[in-house]
């Protein structure tokens, strides 16, 4: 079923001209075992999103696994020592005295925030429970995705510790957090993918002022496992490793959630299967974004002009403008719109008194595909049929204009 509406949305958006992406994304609240969203790329669209060129992989930020780097050896390794490093809370300051120290372990290259293991203090509180602490190590030169650090810990509540905080926890020494005092005072403590064992890190050392060079994860520090809550940024390995990650915007118009048993368990929701027997329920969500829908077509589906209504959507098939205020061109006008919506069609029939010119404007404004013009040819048995995508017009005989409007209708439109 997920699979079939997959497929149906895909239908439905290519039949509207809609151009989208599919990208992977967190169940969150609704959970389940998968989640798609369906995104058209705008500059303008709430969502942000990263892919890979080489794959066609896509996902949106908090949906993306970062490519863990291979576990390096801790043999051989030098040891880590603890310097003073003065005023270096951020980690600015701290990459500026790196590398005004020479430090041998770098063998003469640059330090930089990469370098760092920065650790970010938060308090999380799940459903009913109590306020706990939670310590977030990652690399210094990455900041924490909102986004991603909530998908990541939901359905819990979370805030950064503020200034009362720290006070009631005297061993976190604000700017010179180390992973040492988080494990020894039993704080949580997870950490980047990146930061894998083998790697080694300029850190706080939990004393005002100095900082730990060279402590190594997997021999100085074990964290108690990974979470996905740095930022995602062009240029990442792509999770399936074809390339690299570029991001871009775009408007949800529609989400499909695989929910599976998640709910039907929980409340025992069963029917009887072909067998008289009972059998769990299987469920999905689906959405669509009906207002973003038509917001997607207007960007997507416009010139200089106005609108350009896709044919399968356009709340008009066929839009008649009177260019001519001789009696009987007018009653043709009405009487070629009434043989059209005979037909079937929908016709808008522009017979205001106002000028060609005004007329003409509002119609490439309002953007119906075909626009049928009774102007000064009407004497001469002819109309103008005009192609609102394209911008073409010919002129067609006035006896015929019924049949030959049907005919362009059948033609493929965007």
């Amino acid at each position: 079923v997920y699979h079939a509406h997959r497929e149906a949305y895909q239908k439905m958006f290519s039949r509207m001209a809609i151009q989208y992406v599919i990208v992977s994304a967190v169940s969150g609240a609704m959970g389940g075992s998968a989640s798609e969203e369906f995104l058209a790329e705008s500059e303008i669209g709430e969502d942000t999103f990263v892919r890979c060129l080489q794959s066609g992989y896509a996902a949106n930020v908090e949906a993306v696994i970062t490519a863990v780097p291979e576990s390096r050896t801790v043999d051989g390794l030098p040891e880590a020592q603890v310097y003073d490093t003065g005023d270096t809370p951020t980690i600015a300051t701290l990459v500026d005295w790196a590398n005004g120290a020479a430090l041998p372990q770098f063998a003469g290259r640059p330090v930089t925030g990469a370098d760092t293991l920065k650790n970010v203090l938060l308090k999380v509180r799940a459903p009913g429970g109590e306020w706990e602490l939670l310590a977030i190590g990652l690399p210094g030169d990455r900041e924490v995705d909102d986004k991603r650090l909530g998908a990541a810990l939901d359905p819990a509540d979370y805030a950064m510790l503020d200034d009362a905080d720290f006070a009631r926890y005297p061993f976190l020494k604000k700017g010179y957090i180390g992973p040492k005092a988080l494990l020894a005072n039993g704080v949580r403590y997870l950490v980047d993918p990146r930061v894998v064992d083998g790697t080694a890190w300029i850190t706080g050392a939990d004393e005002t002022g100095k900082h730990v060079v060279g402590l190594v994860a997997g021999r100085d520090f074990t964290p108690d496992g990974t979470i996905e809550a740095a930022e995602v940024r062009d240029g990442d390995p792509s999770p399936d490793g074809a390339g690299p990650l570029v991001s871009a915007r775009g408007i949800e118009i529609g989400h499909i959630f695989q929910l599976g048993r998640k709910y039907t368990d929980t409340f025992s929701a069963d029917v009887l299967g072909e067998d008289g027997k009972p059998v769990r329920l299987t469920m999905g969500s689906y959405g669509v974004g009906v207002s973003r829908l038509v917001a997607v077509i207007a960007e997507q589906h416009h010139d200089e002009l106005g609108l350009r209504w896709p044919s399968s959507v356009s709340p008009f098939d066929v839009h008649v403008v009177i260019a001519n205020k001789d009696p009987e061109a007018r009653t043709g006008a009405g009487e070629l719109a009434a043989d059209l919506d005979r037909l079937g069609l929908e016709v808008l029939l522009d017979d205001r008194t106002a000028s060609p010119g005004v007329k003409f404007k509002d119609a490439e404004l309002l953007g119906v595909p075909w626009i049928v013009v009774v102007g000064r040819g009407w004497a001469d048995g002819v109309v103008e049929l005009r192609n609102r995508f394209t911008g073409e017009s010919r002129e067609i005989a006035a006896g015929t204009a019924v049949a030959e409007v049907a005919s362009a209708l059948a033609e493929p439109l965007p």
